[in-house]
């Protein structure tokens, strides 16, 4: 048995009651289920449908996310995050390049290293290398003035919490970032790289060895194992190509606002919707959620 979810932008909720009936039809699914007015709803289907992905591509263009996914551990135990454009909407390096001057040449590297473009490591110490010289206090500056969250991440994480779930921080970023985001939002625990610093001024590397994707699915293992979860409790959000080893590895793998070359390898997509999302494909309705 299988479960199809249909969402919106929370910012623009336009989902037709129409759309939902007529695919509904189409593929001989069970009632429809509202899970938030105008934004949200579900039905259940006997066997997946040959033409999801064509579907999936038409309603992209009216702006709606579908997900076709089991019903059975539909509702995960942990929640595994990306953090820069995943769990915040800024990308923490790009930030910190652009107080030291060299935001452009940066932001170039981040994108094609999160495209999968350039190896994860060396780009990172190269952009790393950039902000050499910059004050430490910079740091401070920018977690206060630049760095915002993404929306639907409080309910998410208070809402999965309070059913019991554990919620892991793991981020190719800044511990000095993650700290602060993690504590925010209610991560249980949070993993990233160290900016070294030397006389209060970044010293142009990080600490080794470097988290990157193969860090973030031992964060997967480590945690399960930890806890007694099997890998299919979990659910992983990630917009990168460093992102794809947790999201292949984990139970739902959510490529959120994903570069192209990620989303392409991942099932679950959501490219219009927020973090809630995340909450709408576990079957948690909008009245579930905790503030």
């Amino acid at each position: 048995m299988y479960v199809a979810t249909l969402l919106t932008s929370p910012a623009t909720p336009s989902l037709d009651p129409a759309l939902i009936e007529s695919l509904r039809n189409a593929w001989g699914g069970g009632d429809a289920n509202w899970l938030a007015v105008d934004e949200a709803a579900d039905f259940t289907l006997e066997v997946m449908p040959d033409n999801r992905w064509d579907v999936w591509a038409d309603l992209q263009g009216m702006g709606v996310d579908l997900v076709i996914q089991p019903v059975a551990g539909r509702r995960k135990k942990m929640l595994l995050a990306d953090m820069d454009s995943t769990m915040i909407r800024q990308e923490c390096i790009d930030e910190l390049a652009d107080e030291a001057g060299v935001g452009e040449r940066v932001k170039d590297i981040t994108a094609r290293a999160m495209n999968g473009e350039l190896d994860f490591e060396g780009a990172l110490t190269e952009r790393v290398g950039l902000l050499k010289g910059l004050d430490e206090g910079v740091i401070g500056k920018v977690l206060a003035e630049r760095i915002t969250l993404m929306p639907g991440g409080k309910a998410l994480l208070a809402t999965m919490k309070a059913h019991g779930a554990y919620a892991a921080l793991v981020s190719g970023g800044f511990t000095a970032f993650t700290a602060r985001v993690a504590e925010e939002l209610g991560f249980d625990e949070n993993r990233a790289n160290t900016l070294l610093v030397e006389n209060g001024v970044l010293s142009g590397d990080v600490a080794r060895p470097i988290l990157g994707r193969e860090a973030k699915v031992q964060a997967l293992r480590e945690i399960t194992a930890r806890l007694g979860l099997a890998h299919d409790d979990v659910m992983a959000v990630g917009d990168g190509a460093n992102d794809l080893g947790m999201l292949g590895l984990a139970g739902a793998g959510v490529a959120l606002h994903a570069k192209p070359s990620v989303a392409a390898e991942c099932d679950i997509r959501i490219n219009h919707g927020d973090l809630s999302a995340l909450l709408f494909i576990q079957g948690y309705g909008h009245a579930d959620f905790v503030a």
